[in-house]
């Protein structure tokens, strides 16, 4: 039976590459060494990378750390691509250097969304309700 990339998650040798690279990247973020304005000031967190399976692309998603433009935040970002990339060179030991895409990671705004719908008061009520019902 053969494997296919559809038929399940990433690969062990995806994450591991993944997991180098958003050091990396997190860590080179961390110095400030970019001179974009829309990078200036900006508290950045890698939040995940997605390598690609041959690991020649890589998706890094990130989130801004207060109330930062994040759309201008990521174009700042792909704009500082291929410096990121030559400075991840130097930093990883990999064949080759995956091209670098950034990405708005929304999963936080979701989770936000979420926290409040449970917060509403017939929401609480409700679950309250299913609570004791349960005894």
């Amino acid at each position: 039976m053969s494997r296919h990339a559809s038929d399940k998650g990433p690969t062990q040798r995806q994450l591991r590459a993944g997991e180098l690279i958003r050091h990396a990247v997190a860590g080179i973020l961390q110095r400030g060494e970019m001179r974009d304005p829309a990078l200036q000031d900006v508290i950045i967190t890698v939040t995940e990378v997605r390598m690609s399976p041959d690991l020649n692309h890589a998706n890094v998603f990130v989130a801004a750390l207060g109330n930062s433009d994040e759309a201008a935040m990521v174009k700042g970002l792909n704009r500082a691509a291929s410096f990121i990339r030559s400075k991840l060179g130097r930093e990883i030991d990999m064949k080759f250097t995956p091209e670098l895409r950034f990405a708005k990671d929304d999963r936080f705004d979701a989770a936000e969304k979420v926290d409040a719908i449970l917060a509403r008061p017939e929401v609480a009520r409700d679950l309250r309700r299913d609570d004791e019902g349960e005894d």
